[in-house]
């Protein structure tokens, strides 16, 4: 039987297959995907194979093959640095969501997660949520943070999940695919979806006053279907994004803007550090590029993994 894994609790898959039916799966003995040292060898979306068996009058299925991805989204292990975590798989798009505030969503972490997913081709949309709890001076700040990424090719779009504004529009783009959510805990993220389609009802929780940091209410990324043609794909809220499987020498070619310089650089194996006649540098003294982004890139270039927890984004 074939089918498209919409729930993984670690152990235990939820399958619905193409005739609508769901079917709770196990994996059976070993069972890693060549290439990938995964802490989770089968990803929320992915398309597999699994065959029925009976025991003790219930029916579960066994997986015994995953088909190809056409894409995912992979980050570092939380708890095993040298693994990485797949966070799921088959996705026409991520909506990022990003706060100013409450808690903040600094530029590192942004651009760690397009970093990524510009690697591993996944479409991304950012979405500016808590738009009508700003102050003018805040607004200015989230314009200024939009035009970054406006001007690199990323579609940028103000929401509130609470009073509704621009969730037709969010909804539109969602139309026909499979979508992830993604973002920091207590971003509104479990709001969102919820204005999006009501009947979901997923559990929201209040930011944690303590830490200014939302707690986590999604513990396990899962697919569900909509009433309007759509597939959500909800997942739970990342602290840090930590970048994975790169070489130095390719981590430029996902910021586009530098993308797009490279072939001016006089170097083609150029990493825009310290090599004469960069263009990215050019571009950069010239504030044709953003001095945040390339400071995202010099991060990971070195694997500064402490900072993107931390960093904060500003005009400087």
């Amino acid at each position: 039987m074939i089918g498209t894994v919409y729930k993984s609790t670690g152990s235990w898959y939820t399958v619905k297959t193409l005739n609508g039916k769901f079917y709770e799966c196990r994996i059976k003995g070993r069972f890693r995907l060549q290439g990938i040292k995964s802490t989770n060898p089968v990803a929320v979306g992915d398309k597999i194979a699994f065959e029925l068996e009976t025991k003790n009058n219930t029916e579960t299925g066994v997986i015994h093959r995953i088909e190809e991805r056409r894409n995912y989204i992979v980050r570092k292990s939380v708890n095993l640095s040298k693994q990485t975590h797949i966070i799921a798989a088959n996705i026409d798009q991520v909506f990022l969501l990003v706060t100013l505030d409450n808690p903040p969503t600094f530029t590192s972490f942004i651009d760690r997660f397009l970093v990524t997913a510009e690697a591993y081709s996944v479409k991304t949309v950012l979405l500016f949520n808590k738009i009508d709890t700003y102050e003018e001076e805040q607004l200015q700040e989230v314009k200024y943070l939009q035009s970054i990424y406006k001007n690199i090719g990323y579609k940028c779009i103000e929401v509130s999940a609470t009073t509704g504004y621009n969730i037709a529009k969010v909804k539109s783009l969602m139309t026909g695919k499979v979508s992830m959510f993604s973002g920091h805990s207590g971003v509104g993220k479990s709001t969102l979806v919820n204005a999006i389609e009501p009947t979901l009802n997923l559990k929201t929780k209040a930011i944690s006053e303590q830490h200014m940091q939302g707690q986590h209410t999604t513990t396990f990324a899962e697919m569900f279907d909509l009433s309007f043609d759509a597939k959500i794909i909800d997942t739970p809220g990342i602290k840090g994004f930590g970048v994975v499987d790169m070489e130095k020498e390719e981590i430029g070619d996902y910021f586009p803007e530098f993308f797009a310089l490279k072939q001016d650089c006089k170097f083609n194996n150029c990493l825009h550090l310290k090599e004469p006649k960069c263009a990215v540098k050019t571009a950069l003294e010239n504030d044709e590029v953003s001095y945040s982004r390339y400071r995202s890139y010099i991060q990971i270039l070195e694997g500064d993994e402490e900072h993107y927890r931390t960093d904060n984004w500003d005009k400087e």
